[in-house]
């Protein structure tokens, strides 16, 4: 399960703020944090002049025990936080930036912006690094990591375990294999020491400017694994590609709603003078993609629900000749031989197996009708052989 973090409800929460102190002391970030923790969270929101809000099970409430943020407490969090040059230097220039943040208790991925004039944060919490055993991640997923090489795509929304997801995976190369990963991260999230592997881990604005000066000299720098916190442009999906066709196997993360729209992104990023050129590299290079979304877990917590991709034959016949998404997408439903599952499919799963409730399977389907056919049919005694339908071949 893709937990907020781990959880102490037997530890007391620390106090943020000496309410009857006439000098006002200041916010504590490292307590609050700390009680973010402790409660279980996965974020700290903070911005003046609100009070601090936490998310739970994907869920805002107030951080117990906190007060309204000040400007003059917003502007000492930001110098805590924001400690290099380059990321003062970004944060005036665009309005925010983000940052590795480390207390004695946790580390945290903050988000650092301006918003009405005034410094706001948004602290993610970053567990250890995860075994993917313990996520629930379909077997293909994790079977990436004997890859030699290729390019394998994690992609979704903020917020939906991209990271969690390319942690679990590089966790499981480090433990399996003798090779060097170069990880570029925008910050860096999740620590990996040293195992069977050398793990070398390199942040944007701290060891390299951007993403793309960072891949490029990459190639000079011997990794067997390249993991790319985040494709955004097409000098950097250019160079990922090219790192993929030379040998390395290269993990990078993606904002795409699911696997197909993940290809037209890719191929959009060149344009239509050279989108022909980038669907060929791409249909020889790709290995997977794994579109995420979290979802309520009937016991508490969110649970992932995964769309997984495969470079099939087919798949790759439907991405070199422009085949349309939703023949891509009817590729992924068909291919559950090889491992492949949408997320209606993988949604159904989890309420067979009790993860997941009726209700939200619903709210979350991408085709709630179809979706609510399948559930019925699901239900019903088995038919006789060669009278069956499906839901999800109409």
């Amino acid at each position: 399960m893709y937990a907020a973090s781990p959880c102490n409800r037997s530890l007391p929460l620390k106090v943020l703020r000496a309410r009857d102190d006439p000098k006002g002391m200041a916010f504590d970030l490292d307590a609050a944090l700390g009680n973010t923790m402790r409660i279980g969270a996965s974020d700290l929101h903070v911005k003046v002049p609100s009070v601090p809000k936490v998310r739970v099970a994907g869920r805002l409430m107030d951080l117990p025990g906190a007060a309204p943020i000040t400007m003059e407490e917003a502007q000492a969090i930001q110098r805590q936080v924001i400690t290099a040059d380059g990321k003062r230097s970004e944060l005036s220039r665009n309005g925010s930036t983000d940052a590795s943040y480390y207390n004695g208790e946790g580390r945290f991925r903050a988000s650092v912006f301006t918003q009405r004039g005034t410094p706001a944060f948004v602290f993610r919490v970053v567990p250890e690094a995860p075994a993917a055993d313990k996520l629930g991640l379909p077997e293909a997923v994790g079977n990436w990591s004997d890859a030699l090489r290729g390019l394998v795509v994690v992609t979704g929304p903020t917020g939906s375990g991209k990271s969690t997801t390319c942690a679990a995976v590089i966790n499981l190369i480090n433990r399996r294999r003798d090779c060097h990963i170069l990880t570029i991260e925008d910050p860096i999230e999740f620590l990996h020491a040293d195992a069977r592997a050398m793990v070398s881990q390199r942040e944007i604005g701290l060891d390299a400017p951007t993403y793309h000066v960072a891949l490029r000299a990459a190639m000079r720098q011997d990794p067997d694994v390249i993991m790319v916190g985040e494709v955004r442009d097409e000098e950097t999906a250019m160079t990922a590609l090219r790192a993929a066709e030379t040998g390395h196997l290269v993990l990078c993360t993606m904002h795409t709603i699911d696997a197909a729209e993940t290809v037209q992104r890719f191929v959009d990023f060149f344009g239509e003078q050279r989108g022909d050129l980038a669907r060929q590299m791409l249909g020889a290079t790709l290995v997977g993609v794994c579109a995420q979304r979290l979802v309520p877990a009937a016991n508490g917590g969110m649970a992932l629900n995964a769309e997984v991709m495969l470079n099939t034959s087919r798949v790759q016949k439907l991405i070199i000749e422009g085949g349309a998404l939703s023949d891509i997408t009817k590729a992924i439903g068909e291919g559950d031989y090889y491992g492949m599952q949408t997320f209606d499919q993988s949604l159904l799963a989890k309420v067979r197996d009790g993860s997941v409730s009726e209700t939200d399977a619903l709210s979350y389907a991408s085709e709630p009708h179809d979706f609510s056919l399948a559930l019925q049919q699901q239900q019903q005694p088995a038919e006789p052989a060669g009278q069956t339908a499906s839901a999800w071949t109409a």
